[in-house]
């Protein structure tokens, strides 16, 4: 049996094992309330007949024992009516007692709790004892309440825990395939700036050159996004819009003609303090999403606004749109609408932006077969 089916099985047992522990003491308990409960009915009949003895004795030395049982019932609530439901006394129900109002509110609350105790006299001539629920029986109740809520917790607890080493791991492991993601890039990508020193030397045309260039800059970026990972990134003081200017450019020399490019910002420049290389990771992120909604033919436009306090990237698409209650699953690692591809750009975009930015992402606005609005947010640096 493998390591993984050894844990998964594990879990199961501690879970049904938890599960029967936590049903085992819910039985107890309800056997030990209703238990309880009985206890106090028979209390309350033997206060019922010794009621009846004693308003029908006539001999002092007859009563001492009925008194007895009579003045002992110090934690029971009851009422005495006579047949007619006429109230002739109450016992332990504390200030209201000489409250005839509440008295009877209390009445008509403990006839639902337990059968009344009828005394008989005579054929036509009966009282009868209406009792409640004793302080300790009615706490006795909200015990198993209780328990849930402390197996829940301990449930959330443990769940969470699992969740937290889970996810620790799974970070753990994606940073190690990014580093040497990175390191296996490193060895062709030097052996491509020798082969491309040496085309400069036969005199290849210098616009080839510069393109083969740019895409070897953008090998070089890709390498240090992915060395980035699962390391506190160093952030700068930049231009915003420059940054973000110059990842939107690169993307449109590369894209179908068929996606019209829009781009608007402050022609002064706003400062936030990032890590040029893993914005312009967020940024190819967000417009190869627009991109894969539009299906390579639409409208992409990125607008940078300035706040009071904070600097708004809005990236609008005229794609398939996304459904309301999927605003916030499609930033979840694996969610992803495509056959292929393993939903973890707009995570990755999440985690560089709220993490090592201290910022914010969302949707701001979506609608199916539309388009689709998405918004960053950063803190201004003055």
């Amino acid at each position: 049996m493998q390591f993984s089916e050894k844990r998964n099985l594990t879990r199961w047992i501690i879970i049904i094992s938890s599960f029967l522990i936590a049903s085992l003491i819910l039985w107890n308990t309800y056997v030990f309330f209703q238990t309880f409960k009985e206890e106090e009915r028979n209390k309350m009949e033997l206060w019922a007949k010794a009621q009846k003895t004693l308003m029908n004795s006539d001999v002092d030395t007859e009563i001492e024992l009925p008194s007895f049982i009579i003045e002992n019932n110090k934690n029971i609530p009851l009422i005495l009516t006579d047949r007619k439901g006429k109230i002739l006394s109450n016992l332990n129900l504390g200030e209201i007692e000489n409250d005839s109002v509440k008295v009877k509110e209390v009445l008509n609350k403990i006839k639902s709790q337990n059968a009344p105790i009828k005394v008989q006299f005579a054929k036509n001539d009966y009282h009868l004892v209406y009792y409640g629920d004793s302080p300790i029986l009615n706490k006795l109740k909200y015990y198993p309440i209780a328990l849930l809520l402390v197996v829940f917790l301990f449930g959330g607890v443990v769940y969470n825990f699992y969740r937290a080493t889970k996810m620790a791991t799974q970070n753990k492991l994606w940073a190690g395939m990014a580093k040497e993601t990175a390191h296996q890039i490193g060895t062709p990508l030097s052996s491509l700036i020798g082969w491309l020193e040496l085309l400069k030397l036969e005199n290849i045309d210098d616009t080839t050159i510069e393109e083969i260039q740019k895409d070897i800059n953008r090998l070089q970026t890709i390498t240090d996004r992915f060395s980035k990972i699962g390391s506190e990134p160093v952030l700068e003081k930049r231009n915003i819009i420059e940054e973000t200017k110059a990842s939107f450019e690169y993307l449109q020399s590369r894209v179908s003609k068929q996606v019209t490019f829009d781009f608007r910002a402050p022609e002064k420049p706003l400062f936030v303090s990032l890590n040029p290389i893993l914005h312009s990771w967020t940024i190819e992120n967000l417009v190869k999403n627009a991109i894969d909604a539009m299906k390579g033919k639409g409208s992409l436009s990125i607008e940078i606004v300035e706040g009071d306090a904070n600097v708004y990237i809005t990236v609008t698409d005229t794609g398939s749109g996304i459904a309301k209650n999927k605003f916030k699953t499609i930033f979840e690692p694996g969610y992803t609408s495509k056959k292929r591809g393993w939903g973890l750009g707009l995570s990755l975009t999440k985690r560089i932006v709220q993490e090592y930015h201290k910022g914010k992402i969302r949707v701001v606005h979506s609608e199916i077969g539309k388009g689709t609005t998405m918004q960053m947010i950063f803190k201004k640096e003055s």
